[in-house]
Order: C-alpha cells, then sequence, then structure tokens
C-alpha cells in the first residue's frame, strides 16, 4: 500500500473505532487532510463548529488566518497536511482532557510514522505538551527542537494556535514571523537527514 491508501485504511479503522470518546456527541470524524507525501505535518487541538459540521480541519476562521501563514510561508493548503491531538469535536469547544489526547494518540502516531514529515508544526499547546510536555509556548515559540520520540528523530517546531493569532494583534504578529522561518527550518531538517543518510551508508561501506 502507498501512503494515500495507509492513511485511508486508518481513518477507516479511526471511524470505526467504538471506544474513541467524544465521538457520541460529534457530527463527524475530523481525521486530518493534505497530501500523504507532505514535508510539513501541522498538528492542532481538535475540531471546532465547522470542523465538525463539514468533517475537515481547520476550516473556520482559525483555518482561514491558517491557510494565510502557510502561504506566506510559500505553502498551498494542499501540499502540507494538517491535523489535530483529537478527532472528534469536544462539547462546546472546550479544551481536551488528557485522557481524551490518550485515546487518540495510536492514530496521531501512525499518521506521523505513514507521512514522515521533515518538520511537525504543533498549532497551540495540546500539540506542543504530545512532545515537549514541561515547555511553555510563550517562551519557545517558532523555535526549532530535534527530539528523540519512540525510536524516531524528529524535528518539532511550536507554534501559537492559529485562534489565539485572531484574538491579540502581538500574537498575530509573532505567529506570522514565526510561519516565515518555517522553509529554512525545513530545509536544514532535509540536510541533516541527508548527512545522517550519508554517515550510515559510510559506516555500512567501511
Amino acid at each position: 500500500m502507498n501512503k494515500q491508501q495507509k492513511l485511508e485504511e486508518l481513518k477507516k479503522k479511526m471511524a470505526s473505532d467504538k471506544t474513541l470518546p467524544l465521538k457520541m456527541g460529534a457530527k463527524n470524524l475530523v481525521f486530518g487532510e493534505g497530501s500523504p507525501d507532505a514535508k510539513v505535518l501541522c498538528v492542532g487541538e481538535g475540531p471546532g463548529y465547522w470542523e465538525d459540521i463539514k468533517g475537515r480541519p481547520f476550516v473556520g476562521n482559525a483555518g482561514a488566518f491558517l491557510n494565510q501563514l502557510l502561504a506566506q510561508a510559500g505553502y498551498k493548503r494542499e501540499e502540507v497536511f494538517i491535523t489535530n491531538v483529537v478527532h472528534y469535536r469536544p462539547p462546546e469547544n472546550r479544551d481536551p482532557e488528557p485522557d481524551e489526547i490518550k485515546a487518540f494518540e495510536p492514530y496521531l502516531d501512525k499518521m506521523i510514522n505513514i507521512i514522515e514529515p521533515g518538520v511537525i508544526v504543533t498549532l497551540g499547546r495540546f500539540s506542543m505538551g504530545k512532545f515537549l510536555p514541561n515547555a511553555r509556548i510563550t517562551q519557545i515559540h517558532g523555535k526549532k527542537f530535534e527530539i528523540s520520540w519512540k525510536g524516531k528523530n524528529l524535528m518539532v517546531v511550536p507554534m501559537y494556535h492559529p485562534a489565539a493569532g485572531l484574538r491579540s494583534t502581538q500574537v498575530k504578529e509573532q505567529t506570522m514571523q514565526d510561519f516565515k522561518k518555517l522553509p529554512e527550518i525545513l530545509q536544514e531538517a532535509v540536510n541533516e537527514k541527508e548527512e545522517s543518510k550519508d554517515k550510515s551508508e559510510q559506516m555500512i561501506l567501511i
């Protein structure tokens, strides 16, 4: 199976999983969308009203701002992959709870393994907490972190959630500046991966 087929298979499995929380009160599963070959994976919080109605991530006002941020960084929305830490809408748009995030975690982990992105952009503190649990978003937004995660080396860039940018002019400006750095960070990640691959091949030859 190619990446697209693997993602479709995962989506079917997720939709039929009756053990997942939040399912009863939601209209649609919001699995995620974008290119299965994306170099940039954006991980948000959870679906809101419009996302629940349409079954697509980031389609409300925050989604429009995210599209703008991506465009400024030189990416089309369809070139990246966008998803969340929970995939059904929490009631009244409340924050996802730790046990809910934990329940969806195996699916998000599988998604990451299938897509193999060069950079993971976390949008807001809940997705940031998955990779950098003790960090504060105000101190590290827009910075790159190379982390070892479940046997993989990942490049993670924490960003403010686009919705926070709509509430604060200062946060909006910071987020726009942060996203402009993405192409450079992605190139660094690609270069480092190539260097690591070359070293591995040299070790084998020796």
